[in-house]
């Protein structure tokens, strides 16, 4: 270490070089989510436009090379001379970090842009980017690269063309963006058209007419056309609530939508009781997906308890003598959207999913609860009779349900005897350390125990499958023994009386064979941990362990593939005598081989697992997990490629074969 440290020593990054110097401060990774994340900069600037009432459309187009456009049509990027700084206004906004109209309320009454990088930083990490602006019968265009330079550091976003003026059609308005993520940053990650289709989806309901399209030339139909998404919905998040409750069995149709302004602040609400007996509740600040709820969701659910109690009381519903229904009560099998558009908005921790405004509370409290009333007021007798059977039939079942909360609040305190003989645990005794492997079936957890780090893992074994506790009550969900086991190991309790600071193993890690019965015991387990123990994966607890599926022997050399693309890599430098066998589970692995391959932190493979988008899982789990088996079905037609690994083996045994004969 140099003892001399002086100015000589401070680096200073000039312009964007801070960005590539240390992306993940901006962008958070550098992976596939990253690089979609400088595409959502760019369409979120779009969407600041439209929710500020200019435009009602954005296109966005992915071309071969792995680059995009995004087209809003807005007012168009400012592109007169700064009157500071001397520049044209959109030259600021692509190359300098924190320039941007959103910093006052004048240009822009809500964003969801905090920090005005955006733009720049999507030009920090592109390769070229190029920007053209309609204003008025002119398109003026600007271009940007970034390149090497000789001391092998990189400039970025720097500016490739001055701007240009040149005549276009005096009917074009607005913005477009094109770029190209850089390899040097993202490697060979491309951008996902499931991915982008699904925020446009969630963008279109939560924006009830505007326009989206999506364009894909990459992959291209027989007719030789592109392929193409486009989505609006003019009952906006109505439609959404309806969309997340197919396959569920709803109470009343259409959803109950409530719409309310004061002054610059707008909260819109849209629910519907089903047959479920779980509440999801999805909310949004200026589109912004607030996963982990915040004060705009406690004002909700305090606004609709105040609400249906005394509408309840004043219709004569709720008798003098009984008892106000909870809000627990009203909550049982309800899909609630709700989405509000504000100012200056607040997030509390690092992943700005919760909003923190103290005053938004109140606010929504008192704007629902009007609203609630009204629509009620006006409301058919069946809708208001089907919102209050389903609240009676829950508030009978709180004796039944009390019970099986007590037997979950003391499940921790209970004896260990259920596990015994079941569960090896570790002896370690700080949770940040340890690792809980749940384990498909006995002989899978033999070899675990024999191979496992006693010191910090612990192996639970499960005898048979777990229990599906979608459309389940809690009290049948509890006499199922594997979740029992499950709860009394983790020390967590679960539903609303979880607390994750009693956890026990900071690692949950899914261990199941890689077939038709491991993937719906891991499937099994996540509906459980996302209906009643969601905090294990918000807070990034739960993985999947990932075995090898495959184990490539050439001589004295053995090697394992955890994927069909990782088994073609090591075909390809193998002689022609190997043996190739695939695991058709975990108890085919002796202790050893499983510790080298699957539980060793020093080599195993293990995925974590997030929520992204909670509605989207929400209508996965629904889809996958519920009753409705046609959904389930349209679903495997779409996404399921039944063939993709046997051809693959079948072309290396063909391969193999002919080296053979040769």
């Amino acid at each position: 270490m140099a003892e001399n440290y002086g100015a000589k020593d401070i680096d200073v990054l000039k312009g964007l070089d801070a960005v590539r110097k240390r992306p993940g401060m901006y962008i958070g990774t550098t992976g596939v989510k990253g690089m979609h994340h400088i595409l959502w900069e760019i369409v979120d600037n779009g969407m600041d436009e439209i929710l500020n009432g200019h435009g009602n459309s954005i296109e966005i187009e992915i071309f071969p090379d792995n680059s995009v456009s995004v087209t809003d049509h807005g007012r168009g990027i400012p592109v007169d001379i700064h009157p500071t700084e001397k520049v044209p206004a959109v030259e600021l906004v692509f190359t300098t970090l924190h320039a941007g109209g959103k910093f006052n309320n004048k240009n822009y009454s809500v964003s969801g842009g905090l920090h005005g990088v955006g733009a720049s930083v999507t030009n920090a990490l592109s390769e070229w980017l190029n920007v053209d602006v309609y204003k008025k019968g002119t398109q003026y265009t600007m271009k940007f690269h970034s390149y090497q330079l000789p001391n092998g550091n990189v400039a970025s976003g720097r500016k490739l063309q001055d701007l240009t003026a040149s005549p276009c059609d005096s009917k074009l308005k607005g913005t477009k963006v094109t770029f190209k993520p850089d390899a040097r940053v993202f490697g060979n990650e491309e951008f996902s058209f499931d991915t982008i289709s699904k925020r446009l989806k969630e963008l279109a309901y939560l924006n009830g007419g505007v326009k989206f399209t999506l364009t894909d030339n990459r992959q291209m139909s027989e007719g030789g056309r592109p392929k193409v998404r486009k989505y609006c919905f003019d009952g906006g998040i109505s439609d959404f609530v309806t969309h997340l409750n197919e396959g569920k069995t709803a109470k009343y149709a259409p959803p109950v939508y409530v719409e309310k302004k004061q002054d610059n602040f707008v909260v819109e609400l849209a629910f519907q009781h089903t047959d479920t007996y779980t509440e999801s509740v999805f909310s949004y600040v200026n589109d912004i997906p607030t996963t982990e709820g915040g004060t705009h969701e406690t004002g909700f659910k305090s606004a609709l308890t105040r609400a249906l109690n005394d509408f309840g009381r004043a219709k004569n519903i709720i008798k003098e003598k009984q008892q106000n229904f909870s809000g627990e009560d009203y909550r049982e099998g309800l899909t609630a959207v709700l989405a509000v558009k504000m100012q200056n908005m607040q997030f509390e921790g690092q992943t700005k999913t919760k909003l923190g405004n103290p005053e938004v509370k109140s606010i929504v409290e008192n704007l629902l609860t009007d609203g609630i009333k009204d629509f009620l007021n006006k409301a058919k007798k069946d809708l208001i009779d089907a919102i209050f059977e389903k609240a009676r039939v829950a508030a009978k079942a709180r004796e039944s349900a009390a019970k099986a909360k007590s037997v979950a609040r003391n499940i921790s305190s209970m004896s260990l005897s259920a596990l015994i003989g079941k569960m090896a645990n570790c002896s370690g005794r700080k949770p940040e350390l340890n690792e809980l492997f749940i384990v498909e079936g006995d002989s899978a957890g033999g070899s675990a125990k024999q191979g496992r780090d006693r010191a910090t893992q612990a192996i639970l074994p499960l005898r048979g499958k777990p229990l599906n506790v979608e459309k389940k009550k809690l009290e049948d969900i509890l006499k199922n023994e594997e979740i029992k086991m499950i709860i009394n190991a983790l020390g967590t309790g679960f539903g609303r009386d979880f607390n994750v600071n009693n956890l026990k193993y900071h690692k949950i890690i899914i261990l199941a064979d890689a077939d038709q019965d491991g993937a719906h015991i891991r499937a099994i387990l996540l509906t459980f941990f996302f209906r009643y123990m969601r905090p294990l994966i918000t807070g990034g607890y739960v993985y999947i362990g990932m075995p090898p599926l495959y184990k490539i022997t050439d001589k004295n050399k053995v090697s394992y593939a955890y994927d069909d693309a990782e088994l073609q890599k090591i075909l390809s430098t193998v002689g022609r005598n190997y043996t190739l066998q695939r695991y058709k589970g975990l108890g085919e692995m002796n202790p050893e081989q499983l510790w080298e391959t699957t539980m060793d932190p020093m080599n195993r493979s293990l995925m974590k697992v997030t929520i992204e988008d909670s509605a989207e899982a929400e209508s996965l789990i629904v889809t996958l997990m519920g009753d409705g088996a046609e959904l389930r079905r349209e679903y495997i037609f779409e996404y399921a490629d039944f063939n993709k690994e046997d051809n693959f083996i079948e072309t290396k045994r063909a391969e193999n074969r002919q080296k053979s004969d040769a």
